[in-house]
């Protein structure tokens, strides 16, 4: 298993959540430097889709959000080593960050990648998928902002779709299909790469957010 780098600087990307105690909102601007569009990754485990995705995309800004201290210091430590200067990691709770410090209408796009199913009947209210999470998705995206999803549980990607149907601030769009991957870079995550190569499916599910004045 990979172990963090101790010796390895990232502070410039990893933030400290205890240097910003209390509710008060994240200026994007603020932790990007400028006023670049920002998009969301809940859960991002090692940072596979961040890394990948900053380097493809230089224009935004990408901020992971990662409850596993230990994960986020992964993924900081990967963006580091690849020079990417437009990623953050918060190292922490993913409801409360977007349900209190996410400012409205504020973000491109939000990315939630094979969350944690918590198998046990008595344990999946601990799902991070949830009718508020949904909630404060809708609140932080901007107009015509995106959501994108994916999860190799069968069952619970039909949850999500559920809670998603119901929601008249979204509409569902189009998914490309998945093509052969060639290297590292075609795979959204670290666990993706894993259930593509044990070849389990993985289910996807993306959705628009509709602007306010199209609600009827």
């Amino acid at each position: 298993m990979t172990r963090p780098r101790a010796d390895l600087d990232v502070s410039s990307v990893l933030l400290d959540p205890a240097a910003r105690p209390g509710d008060d909102p994240l200026r994007w601007a603020e932790l990007f430097g400028d006023d670049r569009p920002v998009v969301v990754e809940i859960g991002s485990g090692k940072g596979l889709f961040l890394a990948n995705a900053a380097a493809k995309r230089p224009g935004l800004g990408f901020f992971g959000i990662e409850i596993a201290r230990k994960y986020a210091r992964l993924a900081a430590e990967r963006a580091v080593k690849a020079g990417l200067t437009n990623v953050r990691l918060w190292p922490g709770d993913a409801g409360h960050l977007m349900a209190r410090r996410v400012v409205a209408a504020s973000l491109r796009e939000v990315h939630v990648y094979f969350p944690d199913p918590w198998w046990k009947k008595r344990h999946k209210k601990r799902r991070v998928f949830n009718e508020t999470l949904v909630g404060s998705i809708a609140r932080a995206l901007e107009p015509e902002g995106e959501l994108h999803v994916a999860t190799d549980v069968e069952e619970y990607h039909g949850v999500i779709r559920e809670l998603m149907a119901v929601d008249i601030r979204f509409v569902e769009i189009d998914v490309p299909p998945l093509g052969e991957p060639e290297s590292d870079h075609d795979y959204l995550t670290n666990f993706e790469r894993k259930y593509r190569i044990e070849g389990r499916p993985v289910h996807r599910s993306s959705y628009r957010r509709v602007a306010e004045t199209l609600i009827a």
